[in-house]
């Protein structure tokens, strides 16, 4: 069942901030308010995850001006976070938050718990202010993701919240002509 255009499920847990070095509290309010990226993965000191994750740092300060918050999860603890952070080069350079979900109830939410395996799977979702799910990706295990295409996606999604009755075609960028939907339309493109 697809996830867009539904707001995200009510939940609340622990967190390291990678950017404070503080433990912190975050909730599916923590999300609202502000357009947020959710990058789930499947464990902490693993193989593919932590160049995936290295890849969304190094795009967090784009991201971060265009309104986004950036937030990771796995079914580790947020304990296990810092521990990561403190002791991977590539984990060490992120500065956004990393969710503890050893409950799975946060990955279970957002539909990307491999029940058997107890870990999450490789999704990422835009969520806009108001909470609702815009965009969603999910991998396969083996299969890495290139975080420089959240930046196209999040000003399109951005574009449409912002002009309605407009939308963006394929590989549309900011700036670019959109189309108007419409009967005159039809056939034509």
């Amino acid at each position: 069942m697809s996830l867009i255009g539904k707001e995200i499920q009510a939940f609340k847990a622990s967190a390291y901030d990678a950017g404070s070095g503080e433990f912190i509290e975050v909730s599916d309010e923590s999300l609202k308010g502000q357009w947020s990226v959710v990058c789930f993965y499947p464990a902490d000191f693993t193989f593919v995850c932590p160049t995936e994750l290295e890849d969304l740092q190094n795009e967090y300060a784009t991201l971060k001006g265009l309104g986004v918050e950036v937030f990771s999860v796995s079914t580790d603890t947020h304990f296990t976070h810092k521990a990561w952070h403190d002791h991977s080069d590539a984990i060490g350079k992120i500065k956004y938050v990393m969710i503890g979900d050893p409950s799975q109830k946060i990955s279970r939410g957002f539909d990307v718990l491999d029940e058997e395996a107890g870990l999450a799977q490789r999704g990422t979702f835009i969520v806009d202010p108001d909470g609702i799910v815009q965009a969603a990706e999910i991998n396969a295990d083996g299969i890495g993701r290139d975080a420089s295409t959240l930046v196209n996606k999040i000003k399109a999604a951005q574009y449409v919240r912002n002009n309605p009755g407009e939308v963006c075609p394929a590989k549309w960028k900011e700036g670019a002509t959109t189309l108007k939907p419409s009967l005159d339309l039809v056939g034509k493109i």
